[in-house]
């Protein structure tokens, strides 16, 4: 095959699915929105009553602020020196020259510049580029607030962080990787001092996760209301999963109901990490008893676990957001590092130990933030009596 036949297939490829009014979109109503966009919070009476080029010139550097105020400091950091670099290339390439004119026997100097072959097409290629980085902001910054609002809907989804009630004290918290994540936990109150709480992890993170999760939470509120007993709600949340989920994802759950004047907690483990039950005597207690994870076989059973908490005994069920989180080495925070917080915080009040534990991930990751979506949720079986919902 000869070099043009390669060029021209290449060619044919690039531009495939290309048609006309694409481009016509972009440099009209693509470009008119990515303006109105960054330029929606500027004044037009800052530039009334301006001579033409004034205004434009106003217009021009409160537009540029605009744009790159959205951008982060370090980002605004790079885009400002690139910016000074082009512009000095710019000038290094342009010759001032004079030209000589001979009017009725007297000479004059008219000075001029002498622009090289090609600058033309680099200031083309500037404009082109830049336009192509202000369209892409755009685009970023519509998304990112899209997820905001979406972000603040997960919350809203979410149940309060405290619950207390006679004979039990609960405290969740869940911070996803992202602006939305996959992780959810559940506090929801049966009446005849029964509690339901669960904690349950979408594989993977991001949007795609946060619309599985509200899917699985949606369905799990539904079953519930059905007073299931934990292993038939999750046999029936299952089968919905594999058959609204792709197949490629899965989600990890601890379901469990909680009978508060008895201590007894029933519980079903679907292929989530291992809750501790940390006891009044210093043991530890791990709950396996379940099956495999929601969403991998339509046929999976799952079977039912049973232990009773003591007075003042702590369960923690929790995410691998947790133990997965690594320091700068690659050692991961593991079981042992959240054993270590519950035992030296177990006395504090079931808040402030979800405090410490966060805290001290975020030592171990020497990071504010988490590679992944981070859930944990403490209950203690209390014998002090509180007021609901306080």
């Amino acid at each position: 095959m000869s070099t043009s036949h390669r060029i021209e297939e290449w060619w044919k490829t690039y531009v495939r699915d290309l048609k006309a009014e694409d481009l016509q979109r972009l440099f009209t109503r693509d470009t008119r929105e990515a303006y109105e966009f960054f330029a929606r919070h500027i004044d037009p009476k800052q530039f009334e009553g301006l001579p033409w080029h004034q205004r434009a010139a106003v217009r021009l550097r409160l537009f540029f602020t605009a744009f790159t105020m959205k951008l982060s400091p370090a980002r605004r950091v790079v885009y400002a020196a690139s910016l000074i670099f082009a512009v000095a290339g710019f000038i290094t390439l342009i010759r001032w020259r004079a030209a000589e004119v001979h009017v009725n026997g007297v000479d004059f100097v008219i000075p001029g510049v002498a622009l090289p072959n090609g600058i033309v097409s680099l200031l083309i290629a500037f404009a082109l580029v830049n336009l192509l980085v202000l369209l892409e902001v755009a685009d970023r910054l519509s998304l990112k607030n899209d997820l905001e609002i979406a972000r603040e809907i997960q919350k809203a989804m979410l149940p309060p962080g405290r619950f207390r009630a006679p004979g039990a004290d609960v405290a969740g918290l869940s911070r996803p990787a992202n602006t939305v994540g996959g992780d959810f936990y559940e506090i929801l109150p049966l009446g005849e001092g029964r509690l339901v709480t669960a904690v349950g992890d979408v594989a993977g993170k991001g949007s795609p996760a946060a619309l599985l999760m509200a899917l699985l939470l949606a369905m799990m509120r539904t079953l519930v209301d059905e007073r299931l007993q934990p292993d038939a709600l999750l046999e029936r949340l299952n089968v919905q999963v594999c058959r609204q989920a792709p197949g490629t994802r899965f989600i990890t759950l601890f379901y469990s109901v909680f009978d508060m004047t008895t201590g007894e907690l029933t519980y079903v483990n679907a292929g989530h990490t291992t809750p501790l039950v940390l006891c009044a005597d210093g043991t530890v207690t791990r709950l396996h008893q379940g099956g495999v994870a929601l969403g991998m076989f339509e046929a999976s059973t799952f079977e039912t676990g049973r232990v009773t908490l003591g007075p003042d005994d702590l369960l923690a069920i929790y995410s691998d957001g947790i133990t997965e989180a690594e320091n700068p080495a690659g050692v991961p925070f593991d079981e042992r590092g959240l054993e270590e917080v519950l035992l030296a915080e177990r006395r504090n009040n079931v808040a402030a130990i979800g405090s410490a534990v966060v805290k001290a991930v975020e030592r171990h990751t020497s990071d504010v933030r988490f590679a992944d979506d981070l859930t944990l949720l403490l209950l203690r079986h209390s014998t002090v009596r509180v007021v609901t919902g306080v």
